[in-house]
């Protein structure tokens, strides 16, 4: 096993920070485990059982130290949380005062939130969709997730923050899942236990989440479908899916339709599903309209099957129109025609097995993407691979390998990744604690030309569950990883027990922003040429559209990044042209910004792209 290569990325007075934090009272280290599946739940089973039949030996081994950990974890006072947060907080601010804000960027706020946001969504409201489950421990250093409980305690939750109202508690509103009997013998009514579950959006920019944990068994798939309407705010149950999934995915494809596939089924943890499922059925209308409100709509089974090995493979609909499924396994590459419902093989991945980590649809100008990059996943790997045309290249690595990571697209067409962690709650010094190697707190950026270098500090480590997206003005959001949100919470008994970071891109430091004052209101059919308005049009030289994220566990199917032919500019008004087709920009709401030749991006509008 070669050494992780550690970059010198600290200052000095990070580092010492970093000490004062090592001192400060904390659990006791669990024994360290090898890089392998990351289920992130503890089972019931051995490496003798059948779960090491399926994930192979050490993958099992890593989950029977998993849940040592949990077995023999002790208290943690309020004190430690406190003292610990304060640390962050003061490394934050030395390690960040060498970085230049309108090169690298800045964090700014750093606020409570109620939910763990194991599930980040922006919807085309501006707001954002956060939901979890709820917590039935408070001790960091064991399993916090109802994973393996049975009855009313295996419960969801969900929020919304919004933006516009702030950072505090007002600017949140709980959004209650539908109360569900789930069939795990109690059939105790509970909000859906829908966690760890996949999503993609509709054209309608409904969310449909598909999936959750029955409970037991070491986590195991739930067969709930539901919508979530941003314009009213509420949730809509649909047909349960013919098996289970826990840790499935989802993609959009261009005819507006979900796909979804992979994830641990009803059987329990050691048993992923190869069934492909398809929503709403064919026969069935896409939900477009506002007012097209998807309920108790059938799934519909695909052909084709997906046999992954491991459950949440990266799914991305690219501008040929077919779903290319990027498995955790290097020989676990597939192609997915929609209308032929077939399976194709796709060149195996050069790395081997990756667990959570990144993978982006890379921009393409005009056109939608046709690549992509695959990084992270592997805390020995710092590479980072592009597939493109069915070949694999290797492209240049980040600093240093991490996994549980999140890479964004920015409006200007540049990546930013942010999280990480050596592996499945494992930050350095075995799973369940929350000391950490600090290093996996440093942002990496990756500008136009595909070089990347390291950028600020988070406050906190996050990896496990932990996710970000970018804000319509530009920003980005960054929160999850309920460790060490809990283990570094000012008040454990005030129930905001997550927390959310913005970081302003180092766009935002470099002048005025353009103007984006009107855009169109209705739907825009593909190839359609339109137009805004700008006070600043003359300063405008370029206009994108930006995918809204929806994420987690480091898949994020939704990112997508492309130009806009721009036809012409009079006075204030800019002629812009759409993306030709629905392969290129599938079905939905899309944000617009205008920017200008330093890369300042407006405040984006949204518009609705596809007509019906």
């Amino acid at each position: 096993m070669r050494r992780l290569h550690r970059p010198a990325l600290l200052t000095a007075g990070l580092v010492a920070a970093a000490l004062i934090a090592s001192a400060a009272p904390a659990a006791s280290a669990a024994p360290g485990h090898d890089s392998g599946h990351d289920s992130g739940h503890s089972s019931g089973s051995g490496s003798g059982s059948g779960e090491a039949v399926v994930l192979g030996e050490d993958h099992a081994r890593a989950h029977a130290r998993l849940r040592l950990a949990v077995k023999g974890a002790g208290g943690y006072p309020q004190s430690t949380r406190t003292t610990s947060l304060e640390s962050l907080r003061a490394s934050q601010r030395e390690a960040n005062s060498g970085f230049d804000a309108a090169r690298s960027g800045r964090f700014t706020d750093y606020f409570p939130s109620p939910d763990f946001g194991v599930h980040t969504t922006l919807l085309p409201t501006g707001k954002v969709l956060l939901f979890s489950f709820e917590r039935v421990e408070v001790d960091p250093t064991k399993e916090t997730g109802p994973t393996d409980r049975i009855g009313r305690t295996n419960a969801g939750r969900a929020y919304l923050w919004d933006p516009a109202k702030g950072t505090g508690a007002r600017a949140f509103k709980k959004v209650t899942p539908p109360i569900v009997l789930m069939p795990d013998g109690t059939h105790a009514p509970r909000p859906a236990p829908f966690f760890c579950a996949g999503h993609s959006f509709l054209p309608n920019g409904m969310l449909g989440v598909f999936g959750g944990n029955t409970g037991g068994k070491g986590g195991s798939g739930a067969k709930l479908s539901f919508v979530f309407d941003p314009w009213t705010e509420t949730w809509y149950r649909n047909r349960d899916m013919a098996v289970g999934r826990w840790y499935p995915s989802v993609v959009t494809g261009p005819d507006g339709r979900q796909i979804v596939m992979s994830g641990q089924s009803e059987r329990g943890t050691g048993t992923p599903t190869p069934v492909v499922e398809r929503f709403p059925a064919l026969g069935r209308p896409v939900p477009w309209g506002r007012y097209d409100i998807p309920l108790d709509v059938p799934v519909e089974r695909f052909r084709a099957d997906a046999p992954f090995r491991n459950d949440y493979p990266h799914l991305f609909s690219l501008r040929d129109g077919k779903v290319y499924g990027l498995g955790r396994d290097a020989d676990q590459q597939w192609l997915f025609d929609l209308v032929g419902q077939t399976r194709t093989d796709l060149p195996r991945r050069p790395a081997d097995f990756r667990g959570y980590g990144s993978a982006v649809p890379l921009p393409a100008g005009l056109r939608g993407p046709d690549s992509v990059l695959v990084l992270g996943g592997d805390p020995r790997d710092p590479h980072t691979y592009r597939l493109s045309g069915g070949t694999w290249t290797t492209q240049e690595p980040r600093a240093f390998g991490r996994t549980q990571d999140n890479t964004l697209i920015l409006p200007d067409g540049t990546l930013l990744t942010v999280n990480g962690a050596l592996d499945t709650r494992d930050y350095g010094y075995g799973p369940f604690n929350p000391k950490a190697d600090l290093k996996y707190r440093q942002i990496e950026l990756r500008d136009g030309h595909g070089h990347w270098r390291l950028g600020p500090v988070q406050r906190l480590p996050r990896g496990y569950h932990s996710n970000a997206l970018v804000l319509p003005d530009g920003r980005m959001m960054v929160t999850g990883d309920e460790l060490q949100q809990i283990a570094n919470d000012p008040d454990i008994n005030d129930r905001m027990d997550g927390s959310i970071e913005l970081y302003e891109p180092a766009y935002l430091h470099r002048g005025a922003r353009p103007a984006l004052d009107g855009a169109p209101a209705g739907e825009l059919a593909h190839g359609a040429a339109f137009q805004v308005t700008s006070s600043t049009a003359a300063a405008v030289t370029r206009a994108i559209l930006l995918a809204p994220t929806t994420v987690t566990h480091s898949v994020n199917t939704s990112q997508r990044h492309l130009d806009l032919a721009v036809t012409g500019v009079r006075g204030s008004t800019i002629g812009l042209r759409a993306p030709a087709t629905a392969a290129d920009a599938p079905p939905g709401y899309y944000m617009l910004f205008l920017l200008d030749a330093k890369g300042v991006p407006s405040t984006a509008k949204w518009i609705k792209l596809g007509v019906r």
